[in-house]
C-alpha cells in the first residue's frame, strides 16, 4: 500500500484529446476550455507553414526548423514527432504550468504524442480518444469539407483506423462525437471524475457519466474491422 498522502482536490490535470482528422477534436477541446474555468488550451509547435486563417500563438506556434530542433536539444518539449516531413511538438511549459497551478491543460495532439505524455506523467495524464460514430460518418464529414481528393480521403480513413486501433489498446476513455453537446458533457464528466479519484474523493455523478466512456465499455468494432 502506498504511503503517499492524497493529492489536493484541485490537483493539476493533463487532459489529452486525440482523434482522427475530421472527428472534431479541436472544436471539442476549445469548447471545453471555454466552459471550464480553470482549463487552458496547450498550443502545439510546428515547422509547417501557416494556413488560411490560422494565427501564430493561437492555432500553433509556427517555428523555423532550426529553432524547433534547438528546443528539442534543450528538452523543451513534453513530446514531439516528425509527421509527413514536418515537426510537431508539445511545449513542456504547458505541462509544468498545469501541475504548478493545479489547472487542466488540454492537449489536442495525435495518438503517438498522447501516448508519450501518458508514459511520462502517468499519474497526471488522462487520455481520451474522440471518434465519429462510424468510419462511414467520418468519410461523410471529410467529403463534406471538399478540401481533399479521393486518394487523400482514403489515406485519411486508413490512418484513422490505425489510430483508433492503437488508442483502443492504451487510452483511458473513448468519446463518440455524434453530437457536440453530448461529447462535451462526457469530456467534462471524465475530467471531474479523474480529479475526484486522484484526490481521494468520490464524485458519484461524475463517475456515473464517465464510466460508460471507459475504453472497454465502448463498442469500436466498426473501426477495428
Amino acid at each position: 500500500m502506498s504511503s503517499e498522502a492524497p493529492r489536493p482536490a484541485r490537483a493539476g490535470q493533463l487532459l489529452v484529446l486525440s482523434a482522427p482528422s475530421g472527428a472534431g477534436k479541436t472544436t471539442l477541446a476549445r469548447s471545453f476550455v471555454a466552459r471550464t474555468r480553470d482549463a487552458f488550451f496547450s498550443v502545439s509547435a510546428t515547422t509547417r507553414a501557416l494556413r488560411g486563417q490560422e494565427r501564430d500563438g493561437v492555432d500553433y506556434h509556427f517555428l523555423e526548423e532550426s529553432r524547433f530542433r534547438e528546443m528539442v536539444a534543450r528538452g523543451e518539449f513534453a513530446e514531439w514527432a516528425e509527421v509527413h516531413g514536418r515537426l510537431y511538438g508539445t511545449p513542456r511549459a504547458a505541462v509544468e504550468d498545469a501541475l504548478r497551478t493545479r489547472k487542466v491543460a488540454v492537449f489536442d495532439i495525435d495518438v503517438q504524442g498522447g501516448s508519450q505524455i501518458k508514459e511520462r506523467w502517468p499519474e497526471d495524464a488522462v487520455t481520451v480518444l474522440l471518434v465519429p460514430p462510424t468510419p462511414a460518418e467520418l468519410e461523410r464529414r471529410l467529403r463534406g469539407r471538399s478540401t481533399d481528393s479521393d486518394d487523400a480521403i482514403r489515406a485519411r480513413l486508413a490512418v484513422a483506423r490505425a489510430e483508433v486501433a492503437s488508442a483502443a489498446r492504451g487510452y483511458d476513455y473513448v468519446v463518440v462525437n455524434d453530437r457536440l453537446e453530448d461529447a462535451l458533457e462526457c469530456l467534462a464528466a471524465i475530467s471531474r471524475a479523474e480529479r475526484a479519484r486522484r484526490s481521494g474523493a468520490r464524485d458519484a455523478a461524475a463517475d456515473a457519466l464517465a464510466g460508460p466512456a471507459r475504453r472497454e465499455h465502448v463498442d469500436l468494432s466498426a473501426w477495428l474491422r
